[in-house]
C-alpha cells in the first residue's frame, strides 16, 4: 500500500470507529497502541492523529495520550466526518440533519444567485439542470454521471449566490448526495417533479427571477426532506 493510500486507510478506519461510537468520548489512545493496531509507522500515526485533532475528534496531551472528544466538539461540516457518520449507525440522524441544512440554505442561495450570478454561470446552471433531466428520464438516477451532474448543479447553485460562506458548504452538500447514492437511497427513476423543479430553479436564476428561484429551490429540498423524514420515522 502506498503512503497516501495507507494514510487514508488508517484515517478512515480510526475516524469511522470514533464517529460510530466504537471508541466513545473519553477513550484514551496511545501512539504506540495505534502503531501496533494498524501496523504502520509512528510517523504515519502522528499524521493521522493531527488530522483528527484538526477535525475536533481527538485531543492529544503529553503524558495522557490521545483522548476522544465528545461529539459536540467535532466539526460537523467536515466532509470526512459526514462520510463516516453516513456509513455508521447514526446514518438516519445524519441524513436528516444534513437535509434540514440544505432546506435552510439552498432556497436562499437560489434567490441570491438570481440577483448576482454572471451570464456564464446562469447558462451552466441551465445546462446542468437539462442534463440532469435527460439522465433522470433515461432511468439513470443511480448512475455515476447522474450523481456527478447533481453535485455539480448544487455546488454551482451555492457558489452562484456570491456568498463565500454558502459556497463553502458545497462539499457538505456533495457528501450528502454521494451518501444517499452509496446507501441506495437514490431512485433509478427520479421523481419527474423534482427534475422539473431543478430546471425551473435554473431557469429562474437565468432570468433573474429571485422569488421563483427561491420557491422552486425550496420545492426541491422540501421533497427530499419529506423522503428522508419518512425514512427515519
Amino acid at each position: 500500500m502506498h503512503g497516501v493510500e495507507q494514510h487514508s486507510g488508517v484515517l478512515d478506519r480510526l475516524g469511522r470507529s470514533i464517529a460510530s461510537g466504537d471508541r466513545g468520548p473519553g477513550t484514551v489512545l496511545t501512539l504506540a497502541g495505534l502503531e501496533e493496531e494498524f501496523g504502520v509507522s509512528r510517523t504515519l500515526v502522528r499524521e493521522v492523529v493531527r488530522v483528527l485533532e484538526s477535525m475536533g475528534l481527538v485531543e492529544s496531551r503529553r503524558r495522557v495520550g490521545v483522548t476522544v472528544r465528545p461529539p459536540h466538539d467535532w466539526n460537523p461540516f467536515d466532509p470526512r466526518l459526514i462520510r463516516w457518520r453516513l456509513g455508521g449507525p447514526g446514518r438516519d440522524a445524519q441524513l436528516l440533519s444534513l437535509t434540514e441544512l440544505r432546506a435552510a440554505i439552498e432556497p436562499v442561495a437560489a434567490r441570491l444567485a438570481a440577483a448576482r450570478a454572471d451570464a456564464s454561470t446562469r447558462r451552466r446552471l441551465v445546462e446542468l439542470a437539462a442534463r440532469l433531466k435527460e439522465l433522470g428520464e433515461a432511468h439513470r438516477g443511480t448512475d455515476p454521471e447522474y450523481l456527478a451532474t447533481d453535485i455539480a448543479y448544487h455546488e454551482l447553485l451555492l457558489a452562484a449566490s456570491g456568498n463565500p460562506m454558502l459556497a463553502a458548504l458545497g462539499g457538505t452538500v456533495a457528501e450528502v448526495l454521494s451518501g444517499r447514492t452509496a446507501l441506495g437511497l437514490m431512485p433509478r427513476d427520479p421523481a419527474p417533479g423534482a427534475l422539473e423543479d431543478h430546471e425551473a430553479t435554473a431557469a429562474a436564476v437565468a432570468s433573474g427571477d429571485a422569488a421563483t428561484a427561491e420557491a422552486r429551490a425550496r420545492a426541491v429540498v422540501t421533497e427530499v426532506l419529506e423522503e428522508v423524514a419518512d425514512g427515519t420515522g
